[in-house]
């Protein structure tokens, strides 16, 4: 098992307030809910996959259809306001994911550069996150990004 950590204060807003974000064990079950209807709506194939919540923790039981996928659900789960943390199987012949965590005044060319060593391959980042990107420019300060291996 992975552990991915993310920045628990930044992302899409699935659980209310910050207040109702950290409420106790009787809230985890409408979260998990919240997490499962957010990845369903992404369009990921991850029937095989249960999603657990304890506290900021998220828990990803099995995998999804394809590696990419499964990095994708972490992503998705992961880039919610209230989430510091996911743990997920990767399938076994897969690599290890590589992650990006957004800076205040990074753009997909400059994260692309640093990563991949050329700005213009900035398309493939954005490729990588879709469908949770629906725009290259469209980046925020804490939100993590898939950054595609070869």
């Amino acid at each position: 098992m992975g552990l991915w950590s993310f920045v628990k204060d930044a992302g899409s807003s699935l659980f209310g307030s910050k207040a109702e974000a950290a409420e106790a064990p009787e809230a985890a079950a409408a979260k998990e809910e919240a997490l499962k209807q957010e990845v369903q709506k992404l369009g990921l194939d991850a029937k095989d996959v249960k999603i657990t919540v304890t506290g900021d923790k998220v828990k990803i039981d099995g995998t999804a259809a394809t590696p990419e996928d499964q990095e994708k659900v972490i992503l998705a789960v992961g880039n919610v306001a209230g989430v510091a943390e996911v743990e997920a199987e990767m399938p076994a012949a897969a690599p290890q994911p590589v992650f990006y965590t957004v800076k205040k005044g990074d753009t997909l060319s400059a994260i692309a550069k640093a990563t991949l060593g050329n700005a213009n391959r900035y398309n493939e980042i954005f490729e990588a996150n879709k469908p949770m990107l629906k725009h290259p420019d469209k980046i925020y300060p804490g939100q993590n990004l898939r950054i595609p291996q070869k």
